[in-house]
Protein backbone atom coordinates (compact mmCIF):
# COMPACT_ATOMS: atom_id res chain seq x y z
CA UNK A 1 0.00 0.00 0.00
CA UNK A 2 1.65 3.24 -1.13
CA UNK A 3 1.44 6.61 0.64
CA UNK A 4 -0.49 8.69 -1.86
CA UNK A 5 0.60 12.12 -0.52
CA UNK A 6 4.21 11.96 -1.80
CA UNK A 7 2.97 10.67 -5.14
CA UNK A 8 0.54 13.58 -5.57
CA UNK A 9 3.21 16.04 -4.47
CA UNK A 10 5.55 14.66 -7.12
CA UNK A 11 2.82 15.14 -9.73
CA UNK A 12 2.49 18.78 -8.68
CA UNK A 13 6.26 19.24 -8.84
CA UNK A 14 6.19 18.02 -12.44
CA UNK A 15 3.46 20.45 -13.52
CA UNK A 16 4.68 22.65 -16.40
CA UNK A 17 3.22 25.84 -14.89
CA UNK A 18 3.34 27.56 -11.52
CA UNK A 19 0.54 26.22 -9.32
CA UNK A 20 -1.43 28.44 -6.96
CA UNK A 21 -3.01 25.41 -5.35
CA UNK A 22 -3.88 21.76 -5.95
CA UNK A 23 -6.51 19.73 -4.10
CA UNK A 24 -8.17 16.34 -4.35
CA UNK A 25 -11.77 16.30 -5.54
CA UNK A 26 -14.08 13.51 -6.71
CA UNK A 27 -15.01 10.46 -4.67
CA UNK A 28 -12.25 11.02 -2.11
CA UNK A 29 -13.61 14.48 -1.32
CA UNK A 30 -17.22 13.27 -1.39
CA UNK A 31 -16.57 10.54 1.17
CA UNK A 32 -17.08 7.36 -0.86
CA UNK A 33 -13.88 6.30 -2.67
CA UNK A 34 -13.62 2.70 -3.83
CA UNK A 35 -10.26 0.92 -3.67
CA UNK A 36 -9.94 1.40 -7.45
CA UNK A 37 -11.14 5.01 -7.58
CA UNK A 38 -8.86 7.39 -9.45
CA UNK A 39 -7.46 10.50 -7.80
CA UNK A 40 -9.04 13.67 -9.17
CA UNK A 41 -6.34 16.32 -8.72
CA UNK A 42 -7.63 19.83 -9.39
CA UNK A 43 -6.01 23.23 -9.21
CA UNK A 44 -5.10 26.62 -10.62
CA UNK A 45 -1.95 27.47 -12.55
CA UNK A 46 -0.49 30.66 -14.00
CA UNK A 47 0.04 31.00 -17.72
CA UNK A 48 3.48 32.21 -18.76
CA UNK A 49 3.97 35.87 -19.80
CA UNK A 50 4.53 34.67 -23.37
CA UNK A 51 1.06 33.13 -23.27
CA UNK A 52 -1.02 35.87 -21.68
CA UNK A 53 0.81 38.82 -23.26
CA UNK A 54 1.00 37.40 -26.75
CA UNK A 55 -1.43 37.60 -29.63
CA UNK A 56 -2.07 33.88 -29.92
CA UNK A 57 -4.80 32.09 -28.04
CA UNK A 58 -3.43 29.69 -25.44
CA UNK A 59 -4.72 26.62 -23.66
CA UNK A 60 -6.32 27.85 -20.44
CA UNK A 61 -6.95 24.31 -19.20
CA UNK A 62 -4.29 21.63 -18.87
CA UNK A 63 -5.79 18.16 -18.60
CA UNK A 64 -4.22 14.72 -18.57
CA UNK A 65 -4.96 11.27 -17.14
CA UNK A 66 -2.16 8.81 -16.43
CA UNK A 67 -1.05 5.93 -14.24
CA UNK A 68 1.57 6.37 -11.54
CA UNK A 69 2.65 3.59 -9.18
CA UNK A 70 -0.52 1.68 -9.98
CA UNK A 71 -2.80 4.64 -9.27
CA UNK A 72 -4.82 6.49 -11.89
CA UNK A 73 -4.36 10.25 -11.66
CA UNK A 74 -6.78 12.63 -13.37
CA UNK A 75 -5.08 16.05 -13.34
CA UNK A 76 -6.98 19.18 -14.42
CA UNK A 77 -5.82 22.74 -13.80
CA UNK A 78 -7.10 26.05 -15.14
CA UNK A 79 -5.23 29.28 -15.72
CA UNK A 80 -6.08 31.80 -13.02
CA UNK A 81 -8.18 34.03 -15.29
CA UNK A 82 -10.42 31.18 -16.40
CA UNK A 83 -10.79 29.84 -12.87
CA UNK A 84 -11.59 33.29 -11.43
CA UNK A 85 -14.27 33.78 -14.07
CA UNK A 86 -15.79 30.39 -13.23
CA UNK A 87 -15.82 31.36 -9.56
CA UNK A 88 -18.02 34.34 -10.40
CA UNK A 89 -20.58 32.10 -12.08
CA UNK A 90 -22.95 29.72 -10.30
CA UNK A 91 -20.37 26.96 -10.62
CA UNK A 92 -20.26 24.70 -7.59
CA UNK A 93 -17.51 22.50 -9.05
CA UNK A 94 -14.75 25.10 -8.87
CA UNK A 95 -15.73 26.26 -5.40
CA UNK A 96 -15.70 22.67 -4.12
CA UNK A 97 -12.22 22.26 -5.61
CA UNK A 98 -11.01 25.52 -4.11
CA UNK A 99 -12.42 24.78 -0.66
CA UNK A 100 -11.51 21.07 -0.58
CA UNK A 101 -9.81 20.19 2.72
CA UNK A 102 -7.73 17.56 0.86
CA UNK A 103 -4.92 19.93 -0.05
CA UNK A 104 -1.84 18.80 -1.94
CA UNK A 105 -0.32 22.19 -2.79
CA UNK A 106 -1.25 25.34 -0.85
CA UNK A 107 0.15 28.65 0.36
CA UNK A 108 -0.77 32.30 1.05
CA UNK A 109 -2.24 32.83 -2.42
CA UNK A 110 -4.48 29.81 -1.95
CA UNK A 111 -5.62 31.19 1.40
CA UNK A 112 -6.38 34.57 -0.20
CA UNK A 113 -8.33 32.84 -2.94
CA UNK A 114 -10.31 30.81 -0.39
CA UNK A 115 -11.37 34.01 1.34
CA UNK A 116 -12.47 35.47 -2.00
CA UNK A 117 -14.21 32.23 -2.93
CA UNK A 118 -16.50 32.48 0.06
CA UNK A 119 -17.59 35.83 -1.34
CA UNK A 120 -18.62 34.15 -4.59
CA UNK A 121 -21.38 32.02 -3.06
CA UNK A 122 -24.88 33.18 -3.98
CA UNK A 123 -28.40 31.83 -3.75
CA UNK A 124 -28.23 31.08 -7.48
CA UNK A 125 -25.87 28.18 -6.82
CA UNK A 126 -29.08 26.28 -6.12
CA UNK A 127 -29.47 25.89 -9.88
CA UNK A 128 -26.06 24.20 -10.20
CA UNK A 129 -26.96 21.60 -7.58
CA UNK A 130 -30.45 20.99 -8.90
CA UNK A 131 -29.12 20.50 -12.43
CA UNK A 132 -26.30 18.21 -11.32
CA UNK A 133 -28.69 16.10 -9.24
CA UNK A 134 -31.15 15.64 -12.10
CA UNK A 135 -28.35 14.63 -14.49
CA UNK A 136 -27.01 12.04 -12.06
CA UNK A 137 -30.49 10.71 -11.37
CA UNK A 138 -31.06 10.19 -15.10
CA UNK A 139 -27.76 8.32 -15.29
CA UNK A 140 -28.72 6.15 -12.33
CA UNK A 141 -32.10 5.29 -13.86
CA UNK A 142 -30.67 4.55 -17.32
CA UNK A 143 -28.34 1.69 -16.38
CA UNK A 144 -29.52 -1.82 -15.51
CA UNK A 145 -28.62 -2.99 -13.02
CA UNK A 146 -27.98 0.54 -11.71
CA UNK A 147 -24.66 1.64 -10.27
CA UNK A 148 -24.12 2.93 -6.74
CA UNK A 149 -21.91 5.84 -7.85
CA UNK A 150 -24.49 8.02 -9.66
CA UNK A 151 -27.00 7.38 -6.87
CA UNK A 152 -24.52 8.58 -4.24
CA UNK A 153 -23.58 11.54 -6.46
CA UNK A 154 -27.28 12.42 -6.69
CA UNK A 155 -27.82 12.46 -2.95
CA UNK A 156 -24.45 14.07 -2.26
CA UNK A 157 -25.11 17.11 -4.44
CA UNK A 158 -28.62 17.51 -3.04
CA UNK A 159 -27.35 17.48 0.55
CA UNK A 160 -24.49 19.83 -0.36
CA UNK A 161 -26.90 22.23 -2.02
CA UNK A 162 -29.44 22.23 0.82
CA UNK A 163 -26.71 22.77 3.40
CA UNK A 164 -25.18 25.58 1.32
CA UNK A 165 -28.48 27.39 0.85
CA UNK A 166 -29.30 27.14 4.55
CA UNK A 167 -25.91 27.96 6.05
CA UNK A 168 -23.68 29.52 3.37
CA UNK A 169 -21.11 26.80 4.10
CA UNK A 170 -19.94 24.51 1.30
CA UNK A 171 -19.44 20.90 2.40
CA UNK A 172 -19.05 18.19 -0.24
CA UNK A 173 -18.58 15.21 2.11
CA UNK A 174 -21.68 13.03 2.23
CA UNK A 175 -20.67 11.30 5.48
CA UNK A 176 -20.33 14.62 7.31
CA UNK A 177 -23.51 15.97 5.74
CA UNK A 178 -25.50 12.90 6.73
CA UNK A 179 -24.62 13.46 10.38
CA UNK A 180 -26.96 16.45 10.00
CA UNK A 181 -29.59 14.97 7.67
CA UNK A 182 -29.74 11.48 9.18
CA UNK A 183 -30.77 9.53 6.07
CA UNK A 184 -30.65 6.00 7.45
CA UNK A 185 -30.23 4.31 4.04
CA UNK A 186 -27.08 6.23 3.06
CA UNK A 187 -24.51 4.37 5.23
CA UNK A 188 -25.28 1.07 3.46
CA UNK A 189 -24.86 2.69 0.05
CA UNK A 190 -21.60 4.32 1.13
CA UNK A 191 -20.32 1.01 2.52
CA UNK A 192 -21.23 -0.76 -0.74
CA UNK A 193 -19.23 1.79 -2.73
CA UNK A 194 -16.22 1.92 -0.39
CA UNK A 195 -16.12 -1.86 -0.03
CA UNK A 196 -16.73 -2.57 -3.70
CA UNK A 197 -15.43 -1.17 -6.94
CA UNK A 198 -15.82 2.13 -8.80
CA UNK A 199 -18.60 0.64 -10.96
CA UNK A 200 -20.32 -1.22 -8.11
CA UNK A 201 -23.84 -2.31 -9.05
CA UNK A 202 -27.12 -2.47 -7.12
CA UNK A 203 -28.80 -5.60 -8.54
CA UNK A 204 -31.77 -5.41 -6.16
CA UNK A 205 -32.29 -1.65 -5.99
CA UNK A 206 -35.62 -0.44 -4.60
CA UNK A 207 -36.23 2.14 -7.32
CA UNK A 208 -39.48 3.45 -5.83
CA UNK A 209 -37.81 4.08 -2.50
CA UNK A 210 -34.86 5.91 -4.05
CA UNK A 211 -37.24 7.90 -6.29
CA UNK A 212 -39.21 9.11 -3.26
CA UNK A 213 -36.01 10.11 -1.45
CA UNK A 214 -34.80 11.94 -4.56
CA UNK A 215 -38.03 13.88 -4.99
CA UNK A 216 -38.14 14.77 -1.30
CA UNK A 217 -34.59 16.16 -1.35
CA UNK A 218 -35.17 18.03 -4.61
CA UNK A 219 -38.16 19.71 -2.98
CA UNK A 220 -36.07 20.60 0.08
CA UNK A 221 -33.33 22.07 -2.10
CA UNK A 222 -35.79 24.13 -4.14
CA UNK A 223 -37.38 25.45 -0.94
CA UNK A 224 -33.98 26.21 0.58
CA UNK A 225 -33.05 28.21 -2.51
CA UNK A 226 -36.27 30.20 -2.32
CA UNK A 227 -35.79 31.10 1.35
CA UNK A 228 -31.99 31.44 1.39
CA UNK A 229 -30.46 34.59 2.85
CA UNK A 230 -27.43 34.28 0.56
CA UNK A 231 -26.76 37.29 -1.71
CA UNK A 232 -27.99 37.54 -5.29
CA UNK A 233 -24.61 38.52 -6.75
CA UNK A 234 -21.03 37.62 -5.81
CA UNK A 235 -19.12 40.18 -3.76
CA UNK A 236 -15.62 39.11 -4.80
CA UNK A 237 -15.30 40.39 -8.37
CA UNK A 238 -13.15 43.41 -7.50
CA UNK A 239 -10.95 41.32 -5.23
CA UNK A 240 -10.43 38.63 -7.87
CA UNK A 241 -9.63 41.26 -10.48
CA UNK A 242 -7.03 42.83 -8.17
CA UNK A 243 -5.49 39.45 -7.38
CA UNK A 244 -5.21 38.52 -11.07
CA UNK A 245 -3.49 41.81 -11.89
CA UNK A 246 -1.00 41.29 -9.07
CA UNK A 247 -0.29 37.76 -10.21
CA UNK A 248 0.25 38.80 -13.84
CA UNK A 249 2.55 41.67 -12.87
CA UNK A 250 4.61 39.36 -10.67
CA UNK A 251 5.14 36.98 -13.60
CA UNK A 252 6.38 39.64 -16.06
Amino acid sequence: MIDIAPLLNDVCDEHPRRLLFATVSGAHLYGFPSPDSDFDLRGVHLATPEEFLGLREFEETLDRTFMRQGKEIDLVTHDARKFFRLMLKRNGYVLEQLLSPLTVRTGPLHEELIALGKGCITRHHVHHYLGFAHNQWKLFRKEQPPRVKPLLYTYRVLLTGIHLMRTGVLNANIVELNSEFGLDFLPDLIDAKIGGVEKQRLPEADMDFYQQAFERLVSQLSDAGETSSLPDVPAAQAGLNDLLIRLRRAEV
